[in-house]
Formats: C-alpha cells, sequence, structure tokens
C-alpha cells in the first residue's frame, strides 16, 4: 500500500533498513546485521555504495512483510462459498454458482434472521436481568444469580453466532484472584470464553447501546470500566487491577494484552501492564477455524454492525480454546520478559507465529527508536573500524 511504502522511504532516507521495522531479518538478534554491515563496510570512510545495503534490506522488508499481514483476513485454500472470500469473484463453474446461490438463500434467508432473534434475546436478557439483579444485597445469593445470568445470555449470543468451539483442559481454568490473558482476534473472544466461564471485564466506557450494557452488567458483577480520560493513567489502571485480584473472592480478571486484534495467525507483543500486577496468569489460546467464517476483525475497514452481520451471515464460527496451565512470574523476571514467555507458550500451543513487534504498529507510525537503532549501529562500525586502524 502507499503507506506502507512511505513509511519504507523515510526510513531508507534516515538511513535505516527497512527490515529493521518490518522484516523478517530483523527478528534475528542485531549481530547478525552487525556482522554482515562489518563485511561491506571495509573502511573507516563513508562510501555512497553503502546505500545499496540499505535498499536491499527496505525491498526484502516489502517482498516479506510479517508485520502488515497480520492485519489481513488469511487466505483459504480453497473457497468456502462466501464471495468475501473470492477476492477476484472469478466464475469457477455454473454447479457452484448454483450451490452459492442455494447458499445465499439460506445464510440470509434462514439462518441471519434466526441469529438476529438469537442475539437480540441474549443481548436483551443481560441488561434486564442484570440490572434487577443489581437491586439484590451483596452476598452468595447475588453472586450465585450473577454468574448464572452472564453464563446463560453468552451462550444465547454465542448461539447467535452458530459458534462450535471445543474447550481443551477445562482443569486450567482461571481461578478468582486471578488474570487470564490470551491471543486476541476478534469481539467476539469475550463471549467465546465468557460462555465456559465468568470473568471480570476490562474496558473504557461507551456510550451508546454499549455503555447501556455496561452500566446493566457492573451492577451485578465487579466489571472494571475506565473513563477516557483514565485510561492512559498507568498507575491508577494498575492499582484498580491489583485491588481486584487481591480479593480472591472475585472473578478472574480478562484481558487481551496484544490492544487490537491480530488475524489469528500470529501472536504479536503483549503489553506489560498486566503482568506487572503480581498475580497469577492463567493463559488461554484461541484458535479459528476461517473454513467456515472469518472470525478476525479488521476495524480499519469494517464497522462493527457491519462486522457483526458478516458474522451472522457466515456458515458457522468454529474455534478451539486450549487452556494452559497458570504461570507465575520468576525471581529475577521482569514484567516484559514473563509477558515473552506467555506469549510464547500460547503461540507454541495454538500453533501461532510468535512475533516480537507491537500491534500498534496497525495505526501508528514507526517509532523513533528503530531508526535510531539502526543509525547507532552503522556509525559503530564506522567509529571502531577508524579506532581499529588508529591503533594499527
Amino acid at each position: 500500500t502507499l503507506s506502507k511504502t512511505t513509511v519504507v522511504l523515510k526510513m531508507l532516507i534516515h538511513s535505516l533498513p527497512a527490515g529493521g521495522a518490518f522484516g523478517r531479518n530483523t527478528v534475528s538478534p542485531v549481530t547478525a546485521e552487525h556482522k554482515e554491515l562489518k563485511d561491506i563496510r571495509r573502511n573507516c570512510k563513508f562510501d555512497m555504495s553503502d546505500a545499496f545495503y540499505f535498499c536491499r534490506r527496505g525491498i526484502e522488508s516489502i517482498v516479506d512483510d510479517e508485520v502488515t499481514k497480520c492485519f489481513t483476513a488469511e487466505e483459504l485454500e480453497s473457497w468456502n462459498l462466501l464471495t468475501r472470500s473470492n477476492y477476484n469473484f472469478n466464475h469457477i463453474s455454473s454447479r457452484l454458482t448454483v450451490l452459492w446461490g442455494l447458499g445465499v438463500v439460506i445464510r440470509y434467508g434462514f439462518l441471519l434472521p434466526l441469529r438476529l432473534t438469537l442475539a437480540i434475546t441474549g443481548v436483551g436478557l443481560l441488561v434486564v436481568l442484570t440490572a434487577m439483579i443489581g437491586f439484590l444485597p451483596n452476598g452468595r445469593m447475588k453472586n450465585f444469580l450473577s454468574e448464572k445470568v452472564h453464563l446463560m445470555c453468552y451462550r444465547i449470543c454465542v448461539r447467535a453466532l452458530t459458534a462450535i468451539i471445543t474447550y481443551h483442559h477445562s482443569e486450567n481454568k482461571p481461578k478468582n484472584g486471578g488474570i487470564c490473558v490470551a491471543n486476541h482476534t476478534s469481539p467476539i473472544d469475550v463471549i467465546i470464553l465468557a460462555s465456559d466461564g465468568c470473568y471480570a471485564m476490562v474496558g473504557q466506557i461507551h456510550g451508546g447501546l454499549m455503555g447501556l450494557i455496561q452500566r446493566s452488567m457492573v451492577k451485578a458483577c465487579p466489571h472494571i470500566w475506565f473513563e477516557r480520560s483514565e485510561v492512559k493513567d498507568r498507575h491508577l489502571v494498575a492499582k484498580r487491577l491489583s485491588d481486584h485480584v487481591k480479593d480472591k473472592s472475585k472473578l478472574p480478571i480478562l484481558i487481551f494484552p496484544e490492544g487490537t486484534c491480530i488475524n489469528n495467525t500470529s501472536v504479536m507483543m503483549f503489553k506489560k501492564g498486566s503482568f506487572e500486577i503480581g498475580s497469577t496468569v492463567y493463559p488461554v489460546a484461541i484458535k479459528y477455524d476461517p473454513r467456515f467464517g472469518e472470525a478476525f476483525w479488521n476495524s480499519s475497514q469494517f464497522g462493527m454492525m457491519n462486522y457483526l452481520l458478516r458474522m451472522m451471515s457466515s456458515w458457522a464460527i468454529v474455534c478451539s480454546v486450549w487452556y494452559l496451565p497458570p504461570m507465575i512470574r520468576q525471581e529475577g523476571e521482569d514484567a516484559m520478559q514473563f509477558a515473552n514467555r506467555v506469549k510464547a507458550a500460547i503461540a507454541r500451543q495454538g500453533g501461532l507465529v510468535d512475533l516480537l513487534w507491537d500491534g500498534g504498529l496497525k495505526r501508528g507510525k514507526v517509532k523513533d527508536t528503530f531508526k535510531e537503532e539502526q543509525q547507532k549501529l552503522y556509525s559503530k562500525i564506522l567509529v571502531g573500524t577508524q579506532e581499529v586502524r588508529s591503533r594499527s
């Protein structure tokens, strides 16, 4: 795309190999780049031919880009009779055209109205029943009813998507006072997990229908909602999360540390905030089968309502959920190392690619630190070569 090419050109202008921000080669240690640069830089003076190295790395990153492709829907090996997965709209055969037409009638004429009815029923019951439970005094009865209502409503919403879910290793399900972390593909990740157990949600307060649902839910269960002005206050967020997990009677917190939706082929960098609290972490791996319906939400291309309509007009949502053994922060391990260890376990179990890059690259600009790192590397080689020559 034009935006990606612009970013790469800017990086080349600033003497940065574009592979340093996007390409596969930068996942390897910096020492490999250091050795390669030293091989081509035999003298201590700058030479115009050095630019060819950076140009080559930039072209390599465009050809083999492992970041931006994480934010597009996964390609299918065979067509699933959905035009959204047949990007070129090629005519294959008359028989397939007839089957596709029958599929449209079934999906939009029968399945979609039924699913919409179930979705409205599930959301309506969630709002009404949680608001009613909110009037009860705090205690075991209120917690019991709240859990039953949440499970019932989420399971109705799951059926509205015709979701076929396989849960593995249920003995590792998150327990009260812990933090459940999972890879993030879609907003429906929440109901996929919540239909098998109750969680305390964390998020920003919204308006409209979403705000109404949030206000009703928090009356029955201690969810953690933040005002827009509070979200950027890391200390306030950490304190509220810490206070929640210290109370072992409260539900486990559900967090998606990637902070954005990835297309379910990879796991990107986990934000370290939820790993600084010091609580037990319960990793969960979620893997969708795109053959029956693409669950990935490309928020830059589709709005929420458009996305939900695509979900409800798919054949089905098929996924597997693995509950991994609980993990705790080891002695001498910082929050980022702990987050990477949890991320690696999730990627390994879900058959996903473990990437180091921040999902914020989906919308944000390339950080100056990436450019500075490569500039410093090149300057060190020049200075180092000059020092060696002066000594000789």
